[in-house]
């Protein structure tokens, strides 16, 4: 009997038009039918590893303890690369070894990396394509059943971590970071904080314009329906990034921009 219900979390690539996302939940369920299953994404553009890193490490932290995050994002299944098992604080995260818990890292202090070399806990045959269903799945459907994570492999320290992008302060009137994100409403998510730009912040902030695509945004509002229909304008966004948004309108598509596009705040 088991002791309480778990939740197991996924985000992947595979989208909603193929079987893949129904066929995992079905190898998680098989293992363990009391499994409480969430979907964070499956929108995930397909291999980019670095935008599933930015996504779980938004959502994680919203869940309870010793939820297990299973996020598949892997242009490498079929190769030599690892499946993991990492413990990041409260939460247990399965995935390949490729950096997409790069951000989730940077956030969370006392990490266990386990490399999952215990075969018995898979589905077998193992097919090289479908590494989700076949390894993933199944490991999370077992650690939801409270099998403890040393059985499951030895840890590791070489696991795939990248350096997620930051902002960087060129001189005292110039920062500069990119676009991470953008999500369906068309809004520009950047790297910047508040707290990488103070000046245009506060009780008197300083005169400045964000550079990003064809754009100039010189005004910040508090709500996206502050700005005038159509109007390009920044915003501190739930993440707690500088956002670039448009009032019921893409302002991807007014600044002809999106992910990976330098942004620039100038300060006056």
């Amino acid at each position: 009997m088991l002791l309480s219900r778990s939740i197991v979390t996924l985000t992947t690539d595979f989208g909603s038009s193929d079987p893949y996302v129904g066929i995992m939940k079905g190898a998680i369920l098989n293992v363990n039918p009391e499994a409480e299953l969430v979907d964070i994404t499956h929108d995930i553009r397909p291999y980019d590893v670095m935008e599933a890193a930015f996504a779980v490490a938004q959502a994680y932290s919203y869940f309870p303890p010793r939820t297990i995050h299973l996020v598949v994002v892997d242009p490498g299944v079929g190769t030599p690369r690892r499946p993991l098992l990492v413990t990041a604080g409260r939460y247990h995260f399965i995935c390949p070894d490729n950096g997409v818990l790069s951000v989730v890292l940077a956030k969370e202090e006392g990490i266990t990396v386990r490399a999952i070399t215990s075969t018995h806990y898979y589905l077998e045959p193992v097919s090289n394509t479908f590494h989700g269903r076949d390894i993933f799945a199944p490991v999370a459907g077992w650690l939801s059943r409270r099998v403890e994570t040393e059985k499951f492999g030895e840890p590791i320290t070489d696991h795939v971590r990248y350096a997620p992008p930051s902002p960087k302060r060129l001189n005292e009137k110039l920062v500069k970071g990119v676009v991470i994100h953008v999500d369906r409403f068309g809004t520009l998510r950047t790297n910047i904080t508040p707290a990488d730009v103070p000046e245009i912040f506060g009780l008197d902030p300083k005169p400045f314009k964000i550079v990003v695509g064809k754009c100039e945004v010189t005004q910040i509002r508090q709500a996206y329906a502050e700005g005038a229909q159509g109007e390009v304008f920044a915003i501190v966004g739930s993440a707690g990034f500088i956002e670039i948004a448009s009032n019921r309108a893409s302002a991807a598509q007014a600044v002809g921009t999106g992910k990976g596009t330098e942004v620039g705040v100038v300060l006056s």
